[in-house]
C-alpha cells in the first residue's frame, strides 16, 4: 500500500512500472493513460515490464489506448479488432482480456474513474453497446478506429492462438472448447502393500457458514475421539503404546459413565421416597421412639 501523490491522495496498492510511483486510478485515466500499471506486490516479484500492446506488439505510446477494469491497457484499435474476430453469438461473459481472462465489460456497480472511461468508449462500437446493455447504433454514428495491415494480420493470428469464447447457440451458452485427455499407465500397487494400510480419520471441512455455529457436546467428544486416531505416518507402523492409550482412554470413558448412571439413579430414588409416609420411621405404628433423660 502507498500513496498516491496526486492531489487526492489516495491510498493505493497499485503501482507504474515506467514511472516508479503508486498511482490511483484518477492518476491513470489522467496522467498515466499508457503505462503499464499493475500491483506493487506484481513489481516486487518482477519490476521487469514491456511498455507494448501485447495485440500487436507495438509501443503502446504510437496510439490511442485503452485501459481495461483488470489495468492491462491495450491499442483501441487492436482491441476492437480482436473483439470483431469472435463469432457474433458470443456472449458478453465471452468477450475477455487477452491477458488475464478477466471480463472485458466492466460491472454495473462499479465505480471508478478506470470503468466509467471503458464504458465511454465501449459505447461507441456495437459489438460492445450489447455487452452493455444499450440499444445498437447506426452503421453511420458507429466508430471504427482504423489499423494498420501488419497490425490486422498479428491480431488475426492472436485470435487463432487463443481459445474460442462462450457462444449462444438457441438460446443456451455452449462452451466451444475441445479438451484433450492424456492417457497414463499408472503402475498396480503390489499386494503386499495392501495388508499395512489403514484407514485414516476423515477429515471434516467446516464451512464459512458453519464456522462460528454453536457445537454440541455430542460433536465436541466426537471430534475429540477422532484427534485420537494416529497420523498418516504412524498409521503405517501403529505401536503398542498407541493402542494401549486408546484402551486405557476408552476404559476411562466406561467408568464415568457407569459412576454418571449411579448417581442419576441414585437421585432418582431418594426423589422417589422423599414425603411416603411408608419410608418414614415415626409414621411406624410398631416403632416406639421414647426421649430417655439422661442423668
Amino acid at each position: 500500500m502507498g500513496l498516491c501523490k496526486c492531489p487526492k491522495r489516495k491510498v493505493t496498492n497499485q503501482f507504474c512500472y515506467e514511472h516508479r510511483v503508486n498511482v490511483c486510478e484518477y492518476c491513470m485515466v489522467t496522467n498515466h493513460p499508457k503505462c503499464i500499471v499493475q500491483s506493487y506486490l506484481q513489481w516486487l516479484e518482477d519490476s521487469d515490464y514491456n511498455p507494448t500492446c501485447e495485440l500487436c506488439r507495438k509501443d503502446l505510446a504510437a496510439e490511442n489506448c485503452i485501459r481495461l477494469t483488470c489495468y492491462h491497457v491495450y491499442h483501441w484499435s487492436c482491441l476492437n479488432h480482436y473483439a470483431r474476430q469472435l463469432p457474433s453469438t458470443t456472449a458478453p461473459a465471452g468477450y475477455k482480456c487477452p491477458q488475464c481472462k478477466t471480463g472485458l465489460f466492466p460491472p454495473n456497480n462499479l465505480v471508478s474513474p478506470v470503468a466509467d472511461v471503458l464504458r465511454e468508449k465501449l459505447s461507441s462500437v456495437n459489438w460492445a453497446r450489447v455487452g452493455l446493455g444499450l440499444p445498437l447504433l447506426n452503421d453511420e454514428v458507429e466508430h471504427k478506429p482504423s489499423m494498420t495491415s501488419a497490425a490486422k494480420s498479428f491480431v488475426h493470428t492472436y485470435n487463432k492462438s487463443v481459445e474460442p469464447a462462450d457462444v449462444y447457440t438457441s438460446g443456451m451458452s455452449v462452451q466451444n472448447t475441445r479438451r484433450v485427455y492424456q492417457s497414463v499407465d499408472i503402475e498396480e500397487v503390489p499386494p503386499s502393500h495392501h495388508h499395512h494400510h489403514h484407514p485414516v480419520a476423515p477429515v471434516s471441512r467446516d464451512h464459512d457458514e458453519n464456522k462460528y455455529k454453536r457445537r454440541s457436546i455430542v460433536e465436541w467428544i466426537s471430534r475429540w475421539w477422532m484427534s485420537t486416531y494416529p497420523s498418516r505416518a504412524r498409521s503405517l507402523h501403529p505401536s503398542r503404546q498407541h493402542l494401549y492409550r486408546r484402551y486405557l482412554t476408552l476404559s476411562v470413558l466406561i467408568i464415568i459413565g457407569l459412576i454418571t448412571l449411579i448417581l442419576v439413579f441414585n437421585q432418582l430414588g431418594h426423589l422417589g421416597t422423599d414425603g411416603d409416609p411408608n419410608f418414614d420411621p415415626l409414621s411406624n405404628p410398631n416403632i416406639h421412639v421414647k426421649n430417655i433423660a439422661r442423668e
